[in-house]
């Protein structure tokens, strides 16, 4: 897919050659001045004339004319570079990608140094181009009959470099197509209507990454969850007839089980609210409520491709809500593995009560620091928009380090507040330890609330992502539907995390 080449060579032969254009009054200087000159300084009257933009996201095709062995020339502007940063490459080179597929090219050349800035060095610059690569090329195809004509889509890509580490660009750009191809891996998953992915399902794809990477792999099954007293779990599968599961993955990387992370995420494979049954219009897209899950598997799929130095354990609750005689109601009281008793108001809080057990058990399994991802309410849309994940903890500096990686992953996150209050509201109960929903004020910090109850001290983040786990929008780095996102915020956690004192 991705091979690297040491120095510039306008002597190959590309279907197309893409190089950085930054938006800046100077001459063309370095690799541009070479190129410039093999065009007999025409480049520099097109730009003069507006034929060549070096505007942010401003995509300018040029054919050679013979000049170079290249046939077209893709400049893509790059704006300002005292405002450029990793997330703006990737976002141009995503639209660059999409052009290019568009025209049906199978294999172009990359000119790595016209990238390359103070703010975002030749190794962060190949991880983009490796990364916005697979985000942009995504498509789910879904289930309508297929064309007979061959997908076109760009088979072969050529980085070219003369300031950077053969060897060390290599790596960036596996890193970045593990990165990517997660995350899409993540979309794929979400974007599956919940008849063809039930828990079931998901567990079957748990065990195909567990053997695909070594991981070590454990799936409960109804009778097993009934042992254990997953009471909160099993009272949301009531009125299933489809069996839950209860996932585990274990990555170790350590020569001994400790510091271990546990990603926790939200596996509702379809969510009608039970008989707190959500409106025609709300229902629709319930197929997505096993965001979180999604999330956290993808981002095992990175963590099984770069193997770090970290000790993981991935849970995923899965089952689907459903209503029928069997299933639960408002008003009932159930029993948690925690033993917790938990009062239940409203049965389309349910994502609580799964992710409820599922923190107890990530503990048992020896989690010492804890993330939940879930698809968890409307509250967060209504606090936070589409665009920015809603986020809360009971330990800073465990928060910061997931936040430095949702930073650098380009996936923003904002930290809603939890206080001694919004504790109370949910141990608000006459008949019960909890209650699971105590109204629509402040839902989203009412809900996390509720989950961090269950981690009882350990650290611990909370992240929502209701609002960002899809988009009704084409994108630069996708289609509408799925985003994958916190697969690559997770995954960069895990690497970069530093064992926090307690």
């Amino acid at each position: 897919m991705f091979e690297v080449k040491s120095g510039i060579d306008f002597s190959a032969a590309h279907e197309g050659l893409i190089i950085g254009l930054f938006d800046k009054p100077e001459k063309f200087s370095g690799i541009l001045e070479k190129l410039d000159e093999k065009f007999d300084g025409q480049l520099t009257e097109l730009v003069k004339a507006g034929d060549i933009s070096a505007k942010f996201k401003n995509i300018s095709k040029v054919h050679s004319f013979g000049k170079i062995a290249a046939k077209r020339i893709w400049f893509v502007g790059l704006g300002k570079e005292k405002e450029f940063n990793f997330e703006k490459l990737s976002e141009a080179l995503g639209k660059t990608y999409k052009a290019l597929r568009g025209s049906k090219l199978q294999e172009c050349g990359v000119l790595l140094d016209s990238f390359i800035t103070d703010s975002v060095d030749g190794l962060e610059a190949a991880h983009a181009v490796s990364e916005a690569y697979a985000l942009a090329s995504y498509q789910f195809r879904g289930y309508k009959q297929k064309s007979n004509e061959p997908e076109k889509k760009i088979e072969e890509i050529k980085v070219y470099s003369e300031n950077s580490d053969v060897e060390d660009i290599k790596a960036s750009l596996t890193v970045g197509l593990a990165f990517g191809n997660g995350t899409n891996s993540a979309r794929t998953l979400v974007n599956i209507p919940g008849n063809l992915l039930t828990a079931k399902d998901m567990a079957k794809y748990a065990q195909e990454l567990a053997a695909q990477y070594d991981f070590e792999v454990e799936i409960l099954d109804k009778e097993e969850i009934e042992k254990l007293g997953m009471g909160a779990f099993l009272a949301v599968n009531q009125g299933s007839t489809e069996p839950p599961k209860m996932i585990v993955l274990k990555y170790q990387g350590k020569e001994q089980w400790q510091d271990v992370i546990g990603l926790v995420g939200k596996g509702i494979t379809f969510d009608t609210g039970g008989y707190s049954i959500k409106t025609k219009a709300g229902i629709v897209g319930m197929k997505t409520d096993m965001g979180g899950a999604a999330a956290v598997l993808g981002a095992m799929e990175i963590i099984g491709e770069l193997k770090p130095e970290q000790n993981v354990v991935a849970v995923i609750p899965s089952t689907d809500n459903m209503i029928s005689g069997n299933a639960f109601k408002p008003d009932d009281v159930i029993t948690s593995m925690s033993g917790k008793t938990i009062e239940v108001l409203n049965t389309d809080a349910e994502g609580r009560l799964v992710l409820a057990d599922a923190v107890t058990y990530a503990k048992h399994h020896g989690a010492e620091y804890l993330i939940d991802v879930a698809t968890l309410t409307g509250g967060v849309i209504t606090a936070l928009g589409l665009h920015t994940t809603g986020a809360m903890t009971n330990h800073e500096t465990l928060y910061e380090q997931v936040l430095e990686a949702s930073m650098e992953a380009g996936e923003p996150m904002w930290q809603l507040p939890l206080f001694e209050k919004d504790k109370e509201r949910v141990r608000n109960s006459k008949v019960a330890d909890l209650n699971n929903s105590p109204g629509s004020e402040g839902h989203a910090i009412v809900a996390g609330a509720f989950i961090g109850e269950f981690t009882e001290g350990t650290p611990w983040v909370h992240l929502d992502i209701a609002g960002t786990s899809t988009t009704s929008r084409e994108h630069d780095l996708g289609p509408a539907g799925a985003t994958g996102v916190m697969t690559r915020t997770l995954a960069l956690f895990v690497e970069r995390f530093e064992p926090i004192e307690k």
